[in-house]
């Protein structure tokens, strides 16, 4: 399944990704730091959905009440 999930209160506008059978195949932030971006999609690829929604959840930014990691727990809840 591919999609992309318009996330909401981060510097990121959106996240594209790819899960098949469970298993996080690919992530891409499109906007947000790069570099810190750049690493959640590399660590999580290859993860299962639910091990990353349990790691990335609830991370803060700045008070914002979310996060780019955050946003990527929401999107990846979406294709459960």
């Amino acid at each position: 399944m591919k999609m992309t999930y318009k996330t909401s209160r981060t510097c990121s506008h959106s996240i594209d990704l790819e899960v098949e059978d469970g298993i996080v195949k690919k992530v891409r932030f499109n906007g947000g730091c790069m570099g810190n971006t750049r690493g959640i999609s590399s660590l999580v690829e290859g993860m299962p959905v639910e091990e990353v929604i349990r790691r990335l959840e609830g991370i803060d930014c700045n008070g914002r009440g979310t996060s780019c990691p955050d946003q990527l727990a929401k999107a990846l809840k979406t294709t459960i």
